[in-house]
């Protein structure tokens, strides 16, 4: 499922697509993703203004000059596809339809929006604007953690007296919003922390440590693009980079990368999900 990076780096592909624009014309092929579609959802984005288009953790928003905000989640395998404008150096044609292709936003500019979604783990909602941080998909999330409001202090007293280890404890969007399997287990590594460390057991100053090397690796993460394994793709449909410098996810029984190391990456299973990391540099 797409994490934090990789809804950024989609958010920034449509922005110039969709921002200031009047969605001209809305197709909804299907009553349903993951959750009902709105109800008469075509009709409420026709001829509305994209106002602005944010990020909050793992969801787009899509804030509308009808004072609704559209709600966009990508699940497991959804894209958000530009068609029909020039993206820097290049100009992607109308492709023809295809059969996942679920939601058809036409823009003024002549750019038309895909959301295409095999799998239809996805889901879109529309909500009050002024309300929409109280939707029931938005509202127990924690704080950004590109945001002020996430910080040494802030996170320390989160983990303090937690039982879970540190993979949940990140994993928790009630703590932190946009963090998943991926960048949890680089962030641990960076960090030299085991993931089945107990969260309770860290250290305050250690635990406030924590909080620059999650901004740099969503930042490293979100400069490549993001990262692609299997469904994700940017808004023009390229690729994302990340994948090619992790340190330890998905590269079981390879080196470590920890300078100086020598250590094997294990993999071990947390909660349902696989957790890598490195036992020598990782305590």
């Amino acid at each position: 499922m797409p994490e934090l990076p990789e809804v950024e780096t989609v958010r920034r592909g449509l922005e110039p697509a969709m921002a200031g624009q009047v969605i001209a014309q809305a197709q909804v092929n299907r009553p349903d993703l993951r959750w009902p579609l709105p109800e008469a959802m075509a009709d409420r984005l026709q001829g509305a203004t994209v106002t602005a288009l944010r990020r909050r953790s793992k969801y787009i928003l899509a804030d509308l000059s009808t004072g609704e905000t559209l709600i966009i989640h990508l699940g497991m395998s959804g894209r958000m596809l530009i068609s029909g404008l020039a993206i820097g150096q290049f100009h992607h044609d109308h492709p023809a339809p295809q059969k996942h292709d679920h939601v058809i936003l036409e823009m003024g500019n002549g750019a038309r929006i895909t959301f295409n979604d095999a799998r239809r783990f996805g889901a879109m909602d529309l909500a009050p604007t002024v309300s929409v941080e109280e939707h029931w998909l938005l509202r127990d999330l924690g704080p950004e953690p590109l945001g002020n409001a996430f910080d040494g202090p802030y996170l320390a007293g989160r983990l303090k007296g937690r039982n879970t280890p540190m993979k949940s404890a990140l994993l928790d969007q009630r703590i932190v919003a946009g963090l998943g399997n991926i960048y949890v287990c680089e962030v641990l590594h960076r960090s030299g922390i085991s993931p089945r460390r107990k969260a309770g057991n860290i250290s305050s100053a250690r635990a406030a440590g924590l909080v620059p090397v999650i901004r740099d690796v969503l930042n490293d993460a979100i400069e490549a693009g993001g990262s692609s394994l299997r469904d994700y793709r940017q808004a023009d449909g390229e690729l994302g980079y990340f994948q090619h410098t992790f340190r330890v996810y998905d590269r079981e029984g390879e080196p470590c990368r920890g300078e100086g190391c020598g250590g094997t990456i294990r993999r071990v299973v947390q909660s349902g999900r696989s957790s890598f990391y490195c036992p020598s540099c990782q305590r």
